[in-house]
C-alpha cells in the first residue's frame, strides 16, 4: 500500500552504502540478505528477540540494496530479479517459522500454518496475474521491479513491519499471525476484483 513512497525514501537513505558496491555482484548481495534473513529466523526460534530484530531489519537493508545496485551500476538482469524474490520468499518463510519453533503450542502451529496458507495463495494472486500482465505488455518505464507487481493491502512495507511486531511480541505471534493473514486474505480479494475488472 505504501510500498511506492517507501521505496523512493528507502532509496534515498542506503544509496551511500550502495556507492561503493559497484564492483559488487548484486546477486552476491541477494544471497547475503538471505544468509542474513535465515539467521534471523534462528535467532528467533532460540528466542534472542532483540538480536533477531536487528539482524531482521540489517536483512531488509540488504535487500533493499542488490536492486538499487543492480540499477546504479547498470546489472540489471532476469535471473537477478528472479534469484531475489525466491530468496525473499525463503526469509519471509523461515522467520515465522523460527518463532513459531520459540513457543511450540498447538495454536502456534495452527496460526502459523493459516499464515504460509494465506502466503501461498496470494503468491498466486500476485505472480499469475504479474504474468498476464507481462504478455499483455503492460510494462511501463515506471515499472520498478523485474516484473509486474499488481499492489494491494499487504505489501512489502507493511510486510515488514508486521515481521518487526512478530519478532518483538513473540508471545503473542498467534493472534499477530492471524490478524496479517486476514489482511493477506483482503488483498487476494483485491486482486481478484481488479484482474475481474481489467482482464
Amino acid at each position: 500500500m505504501f510500498d511506492t513512497f517507501m521505496r523512493r525514501l528507502k532509496d534515498r537513505l542506503i544509496e551511500p552504502l550502495a556507492t561503493p558496491l559497484g564492483s559488487v555482484s548484486p546477486a552476491f548481495i541477494t544471497l547475503l540478505g538471505l544468509l542474513t534473513g535465515l539467521t534471523a529466523a534462528w535467532l528467533a526460534a532460540i528466542g534472542s528477540v532483540v538480536p533477531s530484530l536487528l539482524v531482521w531489519f540489517l536483512s531488509r537493508v540488504i535487500d533493499g540494496l542488490d536492486g538499487l545496485v543492480a540499477r546504479r551500476f547498470n546489472k540489471q538482469s532476469d535471473f537477478g530479479g528472479y534469484l531475489d524474490i525466491v530468496c525473499d520468499f525463503a526469509v519471509y518463510a523461515a522467520v515465522p517459522i523460527g518463532l513459531t519453533l520459540s513457543q511450540p503450542t498447538t495454536i502456534n502451529f495452527i496460526a502459523l500454518a493459516v499464515m504460509l496458507a494465506s502466503f501461498y495463495i496470494n503468491a498466486a494472486s500476485w505472480m499469475y496475474l504479474s504474468a498476464l500482465l507481462e504478455k499483455r505488455s503492460a510494462r511501463d518505464s515506471s515499472t520498478p521491479t523485474s516484473i509486474i507487481m499488481p499492489a494491494g493491502l499487504i505489501g512489502a512495507t507493511e510486510s515488514i513491519t508486521a515481521f518487526c511486531l512478530f519478532l518483538l511480541f513473540p508471545a503473542h505471534i498467534a493472534p499477530l499471525f492471524g490478524i496479517f493473514s486476514a489482511l493477506v486474505f483482503i488483498t487476494v480479494i483485491q486482486r481478484l476484483i481488479w484482474a475481474k475488472q481489467n482482464l
